[in-house]
């Protein structure tokens, strides 16, 4: 457990991604398993202690100091974990700290009976880094920087293996992940993804910018304005078929939309737009609402029947990596569309339809059809390359996407300060920032404007809390949080400014929506931005 203490410690005061990829990479590759695996699957929210929650270590500390100075102090500090690391009186005898398994085991097998007694156990067995430790893991709010990506990249880095098949082999897997360490490190056989239905990672484009492409290679979709998901089926060697529906980040979303995994009952990956319909049925495309219509589904684990039938979820379908067991990815994009059309035809087209070709003779004719289409639901429109593979990640050449006025650009949160007036007790006022190049590869996330309304009061709560639980650091006023947060950023216009180190000025910019369905890394590029300077 020191160890896994030491590694927290050196990441939260981490703040380069290259830096923070050698940490973990070096910590999993001399760390023996299983604790290793415990570890990761600690830092990328794959462990869940329902016995231990805040309000069971507030009741702790509160039993054995003032409560006046706990909420003092926890309110000074800012974070639960902490704070009570911190304030845990010190036992008498020395640390005989557990390792990471041994910890796991122990929160495992607590239960709100025991848990009053046994944790205290456990704590009494740690110094102040050793508890803090502890705590993160057994809440899961690790808030040190890490995504899942980033923890994916760095196992790929500690093994000599590929990001790509890393992600690959990842899902199914369970902690303490025996068999993908001893695929990557000890060379055995991958893990086997047979009859599971596992997440694939989505090809991803790149914004158009000022590129050229010739319209007779590459075909163009409407860009749907909902979330990216991939509708996976499959059935095991029992007979026994599952469905689930993964967001574009790999989290298993099934429970908020039913009625998706409920409607595929044949074997295939699928990729599409996940949208909602509306009592309104109008637009060049019809169908599908805006995307505030889906927002009141988005992170809940369950969903009434009212809500199903008043705002009921269908896929517009993009692509097909696998159908009934043959795997598409390394057809060209024509023959994976020709196989798709036919397959949606089996579908229910309550829950199923296929994002339509756009017919364009020039970019010059797509850019007109883009500005004048009016459906609430189009963000603006993408361009595929006809004999484009299906490759994870965002390759050059294959993938553009050309979103519609106004300018939209997804940022990542980086900063945020306490409002005034009504807002005076709210962290309302968010500075963002986008990559200055590839985050894979270590680019620095740079200031890229600020804003501080766009979003509602219910909006705002949430933005506030996430402030306060995801700070890594403080300068004053001002908190810097983790690099986990999208927002799309809607502004006027961009400008060139040698006064930022960014480069760019943006005009009016203003929030437009918050993407936690879309991983940090997938923000936007700074060149994006710049490529959207008219003077």
């Amino acid at each position: 457990m020191e160890d896994f203490a030491a590694l927290l410690d050196a990441l939260v005061y981490t703040r380069s991604r290259n830096a923070k990829l050698k940490l973990l990479a070096d910590y999993l590759a001399r760390t023996p398993d299983p604790d290793r695996g415990w570890a990761l699957a600690a830092l990328t929210d794959g462990l869940d202690f329902p016995a231990v929650k805040s309000s069971t270590i507030r009741n702790l500390l509160t039993e054995r100091i003032d409560p006046v100075l706990w909420t003092l102090s926890r309110d000074y500090v800012g974070d639960s974990a902490e704070t009570a690391s911190l304030l845990w009186p010190e036992p008498e005898a020395p640390p005989s700290p557990p390792s990471v398994a041994e910890a796991v085991d122990a929160l495992s097998h607590m239960t709100r009976a025991n848990v009053m007694v046994d944790l205290p156990h456990l704590l009494d067995r740690l110094d102040a880094e050793g508890r803090y430790a502890l705590l993160k893991m057994a809440t899961g709010a690790m808030r040190i920087g890490i995504s899942s990506r980033l923890a994916k990249t760095a196992f790929a880095q500690a093994f000599g293996v590929s990001v790509e098949d890393v992600e690959e082999h990842w899902h199914g897997q369970e902690p303490p992940y025996a068999a993908l360490f001893a695929w990557a490190a000890e060379g055995a056989e991958p893990p086997s993804s047979e009859g599971l239905p596992l997440f694939r990672p989505f090809m991803l484009a790149h914004s158009l910018e000022e590129t050229v492409v010739d319209m007779a290679d590459y075909v163009a979709e409407w860009k749907w304005d909902g979330i990216r998901v991939q509708v996976v089926r499959a059935t095991g060697s029992d007979g026994v078929g599952e469905t689930r529906v993964y967001s574009r980040s790999g989290d298993d979303i099934s429970a908020t939309f039913p009625e998706i995994a409920e409607s595929l009952a044949i074997d295939a990956v699928l990729d599409g737009e996940l949208l909602v319909r509306g009592s309104h049925q109008g637009g060049e495309e019809g169908g599908a609402a805006s995307f505030n219509a889906l927002q009141q589904r988005l992170g809940r684990k369950t969903v009434s029947k009212k809500l199903r039938a008043e705002a009921p979820a269908f896929v517009r379908l993009y692509d097909a990596l696998i159908i009934e067991g043959e795997d598409l990815r390394e057809q060209p994009w024509s023959e994976r569309r020709g196989r798709l059309e036919a397959f949606v035809e089996r579908l229910d087209p309550d829950r199923f339809d296929i994002s339509k070709v756009i017919e364009a003779e020039s970019l010059e004719d797509l850019a007109t059809i883009r500005e004048r289409a009016r459906d609430d639901a189009i963000e603006g429109v993408m361009l595929k390359r006809r004999d484009s593979p299906y490759i994870a990640g965002r390759r050059v050449g294959y993938w553009y996407k050309w979103k519609r006025d106004p300018l939209l650009i997804d940022c990542v949160l980086m900063y945020a300060q306490r409002g005034s007036g009504k807002r005076s007790s709210f962290y309302s006022d968010y500075t963002f920032g986008c990559w200055d190049g590839d985050p894979d590869a270590g680019a620095e996330l740079l200031p890229v404007g600020k804003a501080y309304f766009g979003f509602t009061d219910e909006e705002l709560k949430f933005l506030d809390r996430h402030v306060r639980t995801h700070t890594v650091n403080r300068f004053g006023p001002v908190r810097e949080t983790d690099k986990s947060l999208v927002f799309e950023v809607a502004f006027d216009s961009v400008h060139a400014s040698k006064r930022h180190k960014s480069g760019v000025a943006m005009r009016f910019p203003r929030i437009s929506r918050i993407r936690t369905d879309k991983p940090a890394h997938e923000a936007d590029r700074l060149d994006t931005l710049k490529g959207l300077i008219r003077d």
